[in-house]
Parts: C-alpha cells; sequence; structure tokens
C-alpha cells in the first residue's frame, strides 16, 4: 500500500518534530531576538514542513512537485544556519546543536532523494 497523505511521510515527520524542537528551545532565546533570530528560526524551520506538505498537493506535476520540495530544502538550509547563530550567540549547547543539525542532515538526505526520484510520488 502506497503513501495516502503527506503526513504519512517519514521525511514530513522528522521535519515537524524539529520544527516543534526549535519552538521549545527558542522560548529561551532573550526577547530582544523575539523580532529576529526567534521568529526566523521558527518561520524557516515550520516551512521546511509545510513546502512537504505543499508538495504534496501538487503530485500531478512532477515539475511542481519538485518545486516545491527544493524550496523545502532551501528552508532547511536556513535554519541549519540560525542553528549555527543560535549556538554562535550562546542560546544553545554545542551538544543541542550536533543533534539538531544530525536531524536536518536526515531530513535533506531525505529531500533530495525524493527530488531525484520524484516519478515515484507524483501521480
Amino acid at each position: 500500500m502506497g503513501v495516502n497523505s503527506f503526513k504519512e511521510l517519514i521525511v514530513y515527520q522528522k521535519a515537524h518534530k524539529l520544527a516543534m524542537d526549535i519552538f521549545e528551545l527558542s522560548n529561551r532565546f532573550p526577547k530582544e531576538e523575539k523580532y529576529s533570530l526567534t521568529d526566523q528560526i521558527r518561520r524557516s524551520s515550520r516551512s521546511v514542513s509545510s513546502c512537504i506538505a505543499e508538495s504534496w498537493a501538487k503530485r500531478m506535476y512532477i515539475k511542481h512537485f519538485v518545486s516545491k520540495l527544493t524550496d523545502s530544502l532551501g528552508e532547511e538550509y536556513e535554519t541549519e544556519d540560525w542553528l549555527d547563530y543560535s549556538k554562535d550567540c550562546g542560546y544553545i549547547t554545542e551538544e543541542k546543536h550536533k543533534e539538531m543539525i544530525e536531524g536536518y542532515d536526515e531530513v535533506r538526505r531525505m529531500l533530495i532523494s525524493m527530488i531525484n526520484n520524484p516519478q515515484k510520488w507524483c501521480l
């Protein structure tokens, strides 16, 4: 039996969980970061899974499907950059940074696989 919903995709589930982890982490960021780092990292992390959801709706058209997945990949890279800032500013530990980056590495590999093999997912 195939996948019937984007919510069944492991990549979506992992990206969603990572976004929720970032939400929890960013609750401890300083108030002065509210409209910069906190807002940006939450937005980009949520966009990874949101773009996966959008891509699922465009499976009838391979180019649209791949386009939304590449948007997700771009948001994944952006989130990694914000995680680097979070570590460098001392808001998260080296250990937490490593854990989050490893999670996003896995999501990135899955997205690249889907981008390179869209026929497996498209209608």
